[in-house]
């Protein structure tokens, strides 16, 4: 490899990025992170995943909204909540990533230059800078992490300011009375329910007739119950018309002769691939009509063998979590290091409010492969620490095969699904059965106690193990019949 410049060089410093580079960084090889950012840790740092999760306990915290189902829903921590509040907290958090990123990759010799990358041959990148400046490196292997960037249509009039897009959302000068939120995928409902507990009046507004469809539809029934009891205006089947800018409000026309108002308009319709200014063709590389990259899923590797991509800009499932991962196995393949393989079963969060966490399959996907199974469920206000908390929602369910008694899925809804559901992601890894949440003893009193009440649940449903039967002696022989005999 000592004929290019660099072992490995990877073009973005997200989760993929970071975690490619770290790795590669261990493994003592000469690796470079190109960014075109001038502070490093790309789009789930600085728009996407960690400012819309600060943003979120942030507004449960300054609201009150964990304490309103004792002490009443105009029950407030701070009765002003203004930008500036929300911002605070955000600023100091991503500075904190940002210090901890620069000192691991300081810590690994990992070299970094601020630039916008494009392919200029098999082996070579051009750099160019802010600066008007360029320069050209080579690599013996390519990772691409630039994510996604969001989808911005012609029909909708934006402005930065009452018509904004996800990376620009939270750029608010002013928190507004009333939120139009056009897309119910994450990203939309995540800042809908947000922004709802705020007491902000929230219309959430979807084409299709459903919205998260990869979640199982009994979890999104309650889910869909606590969001509208909470203040959304969720309107699934409503295609948008025509999006105006009437200076003081947007106006939001839908097919079906509706209008909606509001002061702020975020369109959260879909991501796109922030793959067009790399200039792919000149390695000979395609992308779908997203501009995603295609790569095999145990190496990481495009259709060009030295050339990897991870992160969200392969697609799904777009997790900063997964791109971790996705980064260190790229990272390992590409430098001919073995590795452990990534886990089959990973959680799914969403940090709306509520939250919904899933691990495994859904009730659809079983009944889809017709596998027989049973059903346990547990609601938090059934638990003491529910009790203690106020919950009045919450759901947690779990799938049993009925021929292996496996746990095939688990699904949450309510306070601390995303870290509840790595009990789930352990046994589902480790092939447990319905019987270890029968067997061992929870913490009391925990939320995670709900493992216990729906294990229990699908438990008292399922046949009985032949080893835990319960089988009469045979009766004694009464001493006329021993006489006789």
């Amino acid at each position: 490899m000592s004929e290019y410049d660099y072992d490995l060089i990877i073009i973005g410093s997200g989760p993929s990025g970071r975690a490619a580079a770290i790795q590669a960084g261990k493994l003592q090889r000469r690796v470079l992170v190109i960014d075109r950012q001038d502070r490093l840790g790309g789009v789930s740092v600085h728009t996407g995943t960690i400012p819309s999760k600060t943003l979120r306990e942030t507004v449960l915290n300054l609201s009150g909204w964990r304490e309103r189902s004792f002490y009443g829903r105009s029950y407030r921590v701070k009765d002003q909540i203004r930008a500036e509040d929300l911002k605070a907290r955000l600023h100091m958090t991503l500075d904190h990533e940002v210090d901890v990123l620069e000192h691991q990759f300081n810590r690994n010799h990992v070299e970094t230059l601020n630039g916008f990358a494009k392919f200029i041959g098999p082996h070579e990148v051009e750099v160019a800078t802010d600066a008007g400046e360029s320069t050209r490196l080579t690599a013996a292997k390519f990772l691409i992490a630039t994510g996604t960037k969001t989808y911005r249509p012609d029909y909708v009039p934006f402005n930065g300011k009452t018509i904004v897009d996800g990376d620009t959302f939270l750029e608010m000068a002013e928190i507004p009375r009333s939120l139009v939120v056009i897309g119910a995928g994450v990203i939309g409902v995540e800042y809908a329910t947000m922004f709802s507990a705020l007491d902000v009046r929230v219309t959430l507004i979807e084409p299709r007739d459903t919205f998260l469809d990869f979640i199982d539809s009994r979890l999104i029934h309650d889910f869909t119950h606590q969001i509208r009891e909470n203040g959304v205006d969720l309107r699934l089947g409503s295609a948008v018309e025509k999006i105006e800018d009437a200076g003081s409000h947007v106006e939001v026309t839908l097919d079906n002769g509706r209008h909606v108002r509001g002061e702020m308009l975020l369109f959260a319709a879909g991501r796109m691939g922030a793959t067009s200014a790399l200039n792919l063709d000149s390695v000979g590389l395609e992308t779908d009509h997203r501009n995603r990259i295609s790569v095999n899923r145990k190496t990481y590797q495009t259709t060009v063998p030295h050339i990897y991509a991870t992160g969200d800009v392969i697609g799904h499932p777009s997790l900063a979590s997964t791109s971790l991962q996705q980064g260190r196995v790229a990272a390992c393949h590409a430098l001919d290091t073995p590795t452990l393989p990534e886990s089959p079963w990973y959680p799914y969060g969403i940090y709306s409010v509520p939250e919904i966490s899933t691990c495994g399959m859904s009730e659809e996907e079983l009944q889809e492969r017709g596998i027989p199974y049973e059903v346990g469920v547990a609601r938090f206000r059934e638990t003491s620490r529910g009790h203690i908390m106020g919950l009045e929602h919450g759901m947690l369910k779990m799938l049993f095969s009925l021929k292996t008694r496996r746990v095939l899925g688990v699904q949450i809804v309510g306070e601390g699904a995303t870290e509840l559901i790595h009990i789930a992601q352990a046994v589902l890894n480790l092939k447990g059965t319905v019987d270890y949440f029968v067997q061992n003893t929870f913490n009391y009193p925990t939320l995670a106690e709900a493992y216990k009440i729906a294990g229990l649940d699908a438990f008292n449903r399922m046949p009985i193990p032949e080893e835990f039967k319960v089988r009469k002696k045979a009766e004694e022989p009464t001493k006329k019949e021993a006489k006789k005999a």
